[in-house]
């Protein structure tokens, strides 16, 4: 009986309650990363950067940084480089950072780069979604793959075309972070789910006071803090504190360009009864020269012989036992002996059918 190939589950072993921080659940409003980006230039490439000819950014990119360090160059001269590539510089700015501190940049090509390896970023200002710049990027390039290449043949490991600049940007200015607003802060959790919140604010109220904490809606919860400097000591106890988060909604994620599938510990199965068979058609084509005998006025002609296969294969009824947990669901599902790319099909009929107890959604 074939097996399913698929991902089917990573833990079969039955649902258990455990306890998981508050900061691992919920996040402060407020204390959030901010995304940079800027445009900069890679120099110092053995040869592997922008074909110039095909990508005229760079060489204006050039022509107006030597500008502005006193280097003219006449009009219509043809540069023609290849140890610079155009790239795009990201960096993600972290809550609280201040001036003087650095963080990592990414640097990937926008050209025709064939490697950014060893090459080194010109300083490059970073801005925000408000146009105001907030880092300066500069450094060397590390990119974790490799290639050569010689007389046509060619071979490489990982990417070359994107490369990082540990500690490579430099905060110039900080971004406002406002922890709460007034004397409340409040806490969001990162899924929406009404029980997780309920049981975030027994347990604040019952650890910190009674009404300390308050649901406003499923993801929302409003917490009292104390003014002054003891609101992050007092951030940093609820935090800490430890809930039992509830099991999340049934759902099946099915990738249906790999045959990927994935679910979660609350899937159940009703009893059921699925068929399962496969047709196979192979098509064959021979070509085949026809000859003339000798001096006859015939003329060599190629004629094809097609041959069409149909096979199909015996699909036996099968049922399926209702499955309370996930290792019986996984159990009931190989004995039906489909192929990952078959079992997409049969999840979404056995959904249709109202067999199958989850949400199923495609990526």
């Amino acid at each position: 009986m074939k097996r399913i190939f698929a991902v089917l589950c990573l833990m079969l072993l039955p649902f258990s309650a455990f306890a998981d921080r508050i900061k691992d659940v919920a996040s402060i409003q407020g204390v959030r990363d901010n995304q940079l980006s800027g445009y900069g230039l890679v120099f110092g490439l053995d040869g592997t950067g922008d074909q110039t000819t095909q990508t005229p950014f760079t060489v204006q990119s050039i022509i107006s940084m030597l500008s502005q360090m006193g280097v003219n160059i006449p009009q219509g001269t043809s540069l023609q480089l290849k140890n610079v590539a155009a790239v795009m510089v990201t960096a993600t700015l972290p809550p609280f950072s201040k001036p003087g501190q650095t963080i990592d940049v990414t640097a990937s090509s926008i050209g025709n780069a064939k490697s950014l390896r060893g090459g080194t970023l010109l300083m490059t200002p970073l801005k925000g979604a408000d146009g105001q710049v907030y880092a300066m990027a500069q450094g060397n390039v590390l990119v974790s793959g490799m290639g050569a290449s010689a007389g046509g043949a060619s071979v490489q490991v990982n990417h070359l075309n994107v490369g990082r600049v540990p500690a490579g940007a430099t905060v110039e200015r900080a971004v406002p972070t406002v922890l709460g607003q007034g004397e409340y802060i409040h806490l969001e959790l990162h899924s929406n789910d009404f029980t997780t919140a309920s049981r975030v604010v027994d347990v604040i109220n019952t650890q910190i006071g009674s009404g300390t904490a308050e649901a406003q809606d499923g993801r929302m919860i409003e917490v009292r803090a104390p003014r002054g400097n003891g609101l992050v000591a007092f951030i940093s106890r609820i935090e800490n504190l430890e809930i039992n988060q509830a099991q999340g909604v049934a759902k099946v994620i099915i990738n249906a360009r790999t045959g990927s599938i994935v679910m979660n510990q609350a899937v159940t199965l009703d009893a059921c009864a699925v068929a399962h068979g496969n047709l196979t058609v192979v098509i064959n084509t021979e070509s085949a020269v026809s000859q003339p005998n000798a001096r006859s006025e015939g003329n060599t002609v190629v004629t094809d012989k097609t041959t069409i296969d149909v096979k199909s294969d015996k699909g036996g009824l099968v049922e399926l036992p209702k499955g309370v947990s996930l290792s019986e669901v996984v159990k009931a599902l190989n004995a039906i002996g489909a192929t990952p790319q078959d079992l997409l099909a049969i999840l979404q009929a056995m959904k249709s059918a109202g067999a199958l107890h989850a949400e199923l959604e495609v990526i």
